[in-house]
């Protein structure tokens, strides 16, 4: 039996802002098996940006238990974390989960090799000559060797996002979060960066993603998650969840965006 790499139990999330609370996560359990695909869809406003935020601690929750490669990192209740553990500790699980937002947010001084070392250099205190060769290998993986001295301005919106994988997977996560990571691309940029994502799930990747594209989900997930205002609504295969959903939401969704 597969190892689960992510697993959540009734993760919870307020928004506390000028216009009242805005619950945005609601009991939210979810577990993530080794090498497993999992794509979340729903509408925007459903939480699944902030439940992937949540993962790696860009948002704090307010309860619920988040564990990742089988380690209590989180067990909030109020707001508190219960888990006593050294910083670093905790830190170092962290690293092992890589993440790919919906804007690039590369250094726009720093060259496609020099974005994907700085993490290697800074972080993992690596040899710069030893990163330059890991950034190289990373950049081919990514299909751009051959850009590997142009600055991000010099790139397309699909490059620049290839080069951001390229980053994350500098770190050799164990698990590979994707926030969106087409949506800000023009439609014909995007097939590259899915391309890429085929790539890593086809060598065995365990990644969660949240994406708009269907066809994507259809295709490589090994489940898909439907969120629906803060909760998730339905579980199951890409064939029983694109053919016969159990949900009336996730079926009118389906409707409107397919």
């Amino acid at each position: 039996m597969a190892k689960t790499m992510v697993k959540t139990i009734d993760v919870d999330k307020t928004f506390h802002g000028t216009k009242g609370p805005l619950h945005v996560l609601k009991n939210v359990s979810l577990d993530v098996s080794a090498k497993e695909v999992v794509c979340i869809i729903g509408p925007s406003g459903a939480g699944k940006s902030t439940y992937l935020r949540s993962l790696n601690r860009l948002e704090d929750i307010d309860s619920g238990q988040i564990y990742i490669d089988g380690k209590l990192l989180f067990d909030c209740e109020n707001g508190v974390n219960k888990v006593k553990m050294p910083a670093a500790e905790r830190s170092a699980a962290l690293l092992e989960v890589g993440m790919v937002f919906q804007r690039f947010n590369l250094f726009p001084h720093k060259t496609a090799l020099e974005n994907v070392m700085l993490s290697l250099v800074h972080v993992r205190k690596i040899p710069s000559s030893i990163a330059r060769e890991k950034a190289l290998i990373l950049l081919e993986k990514v299909g751009l060797a051959d850009k590997m001295d142009a600055y991000p301005a010099q790139l397309s919106g699909g490059q620049q996002q290839r080069v951001a994988i390229a980053r994350a997977l500098a770190m050799e996560p164990k698990i590979m979060l994707f926030d969106e990571p087409t949506s800000a691309l023009d439609p014909e940029l995007v097939g590259e960066v899915l391309a890429v994502m085929k790539g890593l799930a086809q060598a065995g990747m365990t990644m969660l993603v949240v994406t708009h594209e269907m066809g994507f989900a259809r295709e490589v997930a090994d489940k898909v998650v439907f969120m629906f205002d803060g909760a998730i609504l339905e579980i199951n295969t890409p064939q029983k969840i694109f053919s016969a959903p159990d949900s009336e939401r996730t079926r009118q969704f389906l409707q409107s965006v397919l």
